[in-house]
């Protein structure tokens, strides 16, 4: 073949390979700037105008019941983003157990922020002016801020304007939460298939400084071989707590120093060798992580900027428009 043919066909190749990544890079585009447009702070100004306090009214109700509303809360709509997208797909009941819920990854999430949803939808349909206007996405997204502000951490402004998702699948979870081992290389890779970075992941880690988690999800770390990432003076208190033959109904908190409070000790923790989970301590052993645990652990206002600012980006994750979704008269079923 002649040069002049080759290049000819080199141009060819490259101009077939333009068209078809404009085909996949188009619609992403466009779904990305739907959503951005979708999505507002004052989204229901004219439809429900008191839809934050009526949320917050409820949310802080339950609350005072039990501390768990808010580590489930927030968990909950973790969990719910990084399935199938903020669509509270995770709230809806399957008859047959093959529900999102029904999976083993989300059979741990406790109840109390399934309830804590369900009461503040009650509360919101309580307004006839907002009866049936305001999606269950929305007020899982509004709850779960008002939880981290209610133990201390941050009031930060959300965007509204989320549809409820109409499918509900076990399957759909397989593979889709990170996991209590994953190194730094697999949670950089899940948070950024959902346009999350690393500093994004890092932040949202420290939703663990109020979280619990049961003895089976770190019991590998204590016993044979103790973790050499974990302290070990940390590893045996774990060890009284989680005996071999251990109740598996035990709950550990995730932050040893200040469980109830919504702030860095998480990061402070981890220096000391002090993370629950490896997938937690990876983020201080790891070098290229190490900096913004650091970072974080001696400034808690850049802790809260990233996490709001982390939290805002997952808020925004495979949202709903036009006939994907609808707005739920019951959050735990379609319409």
């Amino acid at each position: 073949m002649s040069m002049k043919k080759q290049q000819l066909k080199s141009k060819n190749m490259e101009k077939q390979s333009f068209i078809v990544l404009s085909f996949i890079l188009l619609p992403l585009l466009l779904n990305s700037y739907c959503v951005s447009a979708q999505l507002r702070q004052d989204f229901y100004s004219k439809t429900c105008p008191n839809v934050e306090s009526l949320v917050r009214s409820a949310v802080t109700s339950k609350f005072k019941q039990t501390f768990v509303t808010a580590p489930a809360t927030l968990r909950l709509f973790f969990h719910d983003c990084f399935v199938r997208g903020c669509d509270a797909s995770v709230l809806l009941t399957s008859p047959n157990s093959k529900a999102e819920k029904d999976h083993p990854d989300d059979t741990s999430l406790a109840g109390d922020g399934f309830d804590t949803v369900i009461k503040a939808k009650q509360a919101v349909d309580s307004d006839p002016n907002c009866r049936n206007k305001v999606s269950c996405a929305d007020i899982l997204a509004l709850a779960t801020r008002d939880v981290v502000a209610l133990v201390g951490g941050p009031f930060y402004k959300v965007e509204l304007g989320r549809l409820d998702g109409k499918i509900s699948t076990i399957a759909s979870v397989q593979h889709s939460l990170p996991g209590p081992h994953f190194n730094l290389d697999q949670l950089n890779t899940m948070f950024a298939s959902h346009g999350l970075t690393q500093t994004d992941m890092v932040a949202l880690s420290g939703a663990h400084t109020i979280g619990f988690s049961h003895c089976g999800r770190f019991s590998k770390r204590i016993y044979n071989r103790i973790d050499p990432t974990l302290n070990f003076q940390y590893a045996m208190q774990l060890r009284q707590m989680c005996p071999l033959n251990v109740d598996p109904r035990i709950a550990i908190n995730m932050d040893p120093t200040t469980p109830q409070t919504f702030d860095n000790a998480y990061y402070k923790n981890l220096v000391k060798g002090m993370g629950l989970f490896s997938s937690d301590q990876i983020l201080f052993t790891d070098l290229r992580s190490r900096s913004t645990v650091n970072l974080f652990a001696s400034n808690n206002d850049a802790f809260e900027k990233a996490f709001v600012d982390a939290i805002t980006k997952l808020g925004r994750v495979g949202v709903k428009t036009g006939r994907q979704g609808e707005i739920r008269t019951d959050c735990t079923r379609v319409n």
